[in-house]
């Protein structure tokens, strides 16, 4: 992998520099317009004039002696960083102006992940690491030029200034479902287990789950129709959340050994939703508890876990412990999936037909010239299919998603018309023309 990975580290992505200042911009106009609603808030119902949210004493001040909530320590210190903050969210009166303050905070994140230094050539580039995580996942951090920054973990929001070369497009394709795919591949490997598996395979893991889990719902058997019927917002489980929302949200964490009260505090839904989903999920599914008590047979007598795709990791943490416990379930889902996609982008870098722009755990982005694409689509698409076999004759095919367009946010038609967007056979979109000084870096870089 060290070939593939060095380009995508030497080369880059170009970044929109107008598009970025608009985002700035805007980001910096919330902040604002949160901030005046803050004061207002802490002014009126608290009665604390010239507070600054920034300032660790105001806080203070603010929670623990104006509005007098239960001291939170870190330490033996008294604390109002984000985790305490968020502890604090219970009491009525502390949500609305921790909120804001939350919001903030996050807006001025993503204001520093934009204003990360971009190179000369207007690129921005990451140091990418094969051997950065224990799972056979990359990591990435700055490059080896001393810019940049992790690009693999960038919020959605922020993807738009990133953008092809001219004449170039991006096709970013989707690992669908390629970590509960393996789960249902283990399953079928260690129990001759089908159950996961076919769900799987029937293109749309979430709604055969969900009419396995809430049989008396008036399912036709056709998984188009059905999802509709799983994910209509006019009928929803809980709240807004859909039946296939559920099932989403808690069948990957239940996958890993998630516990009820964990998963309500990562999901936001009440913990009795939990506690009646998981009973309906292992009856339809047992395999995956047995799975799990394997794991943790395992772990306690040899410490070693070998993965679907042959990784061999050692653990040496304390084997009964339930975090380790946790991670070793975890580990060979995540593992052979990373496995999967590194040998489809080994195998289409060896092909030398597009360009490898970024591998993001599950996905892969290629740029290639935009004249092509009915052409080269098909047959990335072929490509990145690699099948895995297993037992009693069975095989693994991950299928996978496809987006194009010429950033890396997702499409929307008012605010980023030039996004990732489905592809479904060709894309009749035309790309506006760009800013002057973009257009001039490139074509004095690549001709």
């Amino acid at each position: 992998l060290q070939g593939p990975v060095l380009e995508m580290s030497l080369r880059g992505i170009l970044v929109d520099q107008q598009r970025k200042a608009e985002v700035i911009d805007d980001f910096y106009d919330k902040i604002d317009t949160l901030e005046r609603n803050l004061q207002r808030i802490v002014l009126d119902g608290v009665g604390m004039p010239g507070f600054n949210w920034r300032s660790n004493p105001d806080l203070h001040t603010l929670f623990y002696n104006k509005l007098q909530l239960p001291t939170i320590t870190f330490r033996g210190r008294p604390t109002v960083d984000r985790n305490a903050l968020e502890k604090m969210q219970v009491y009525t009166i502390a949500k609305p102006i921790i909120a804001h303050i939350l919001a903030m905070r996050d807006l001025g994140k993503k204001i520093g992940v934009l204003k990360t230094a971009v190179d000369n050539d207007g690129r921005i580039r990451t140091s990418i690491n094969i051997a950065g995580t224990n799972t056979g996942r990359f990591s990435s951090s700055i490059s080896a030029f001393g810019t940049g920054g992790n690009l693999q973990n960038v919020e959605e929001s922020l993807r738009s200034i990133f953008v092809a070369d001219h004449g170039y497009k991006f096709a970013k394709c989707d690992a669908k479902s390629g970590e509960s795919f393996i789960v249902g591949a283990i399953e079928w490997n260690l129990f001759n287990d089908p159950r996961y598996l076919d769900a799987c395979d029937s293109g749309d893991p979430h709604t055969a789950v969900a009419r396995m889990c809430w049989p008396d719902m008036p399912w036709t058997g056709d998984i188009k129709k059905d999802k509709a019927i799983a994910d209509n917002p006019n009928k929803p489980f809980y709240r807004h959340h859909t039946h296939r929302q559920l099932t989403k949200k808690m069948g990957h964490a239940s996958n890993y050994g998630g516990k009820p009260p964990t998963i309500s505090a990562l999901s936001g839904m009440p913990i009795d939703i939990v506690v009646a989903f998981q009973p309906r999920y292992f009856a339809a599914f047992p395999a995956h508890q047995a799975w799990q008590g394997w794991v943790a047979s395992q772990l306690a007598t040899k410490g070693v876990l070998t993965s679907l795709m042959g990784r061999r990791r050692w653990f040496f943490g304390r084997r009964t412990d339930e975090n380790v416990v946790r991670e070793a379930i975890a580990y060979d889902p995540q593992g052979s999936l990373a496995d999967i996609v590194n040998t489809a982008l080994l195998n289409i870098w060896h092909r030398n037909y597009v360009i490898i722009m970024f591998q993001d755990h599950d996905a892969l982005t290629f740029m290639y010239p935009e004249e092509v694409e009915d052409e080269i689509i098909p047959r990335i698409m072929a490509d990145l299919v690699v099948r895995v076999p297993l037992n009693n004759g069975r095989e693994l095919a991950i299928p996978y998603d496809c987006k194009v367009g010429w950033n890396r946010g997702d499409y929307d038609a008012t605010t980023n018309p030039e996004g990732l967007r489905e592809y479904k056979g060709t894309d009749d979109r035309k790309r506006q023309a760009q800013a002057g000084i973009l257009d001039r870096r490139v074509r004095r870089t690549y001709g």
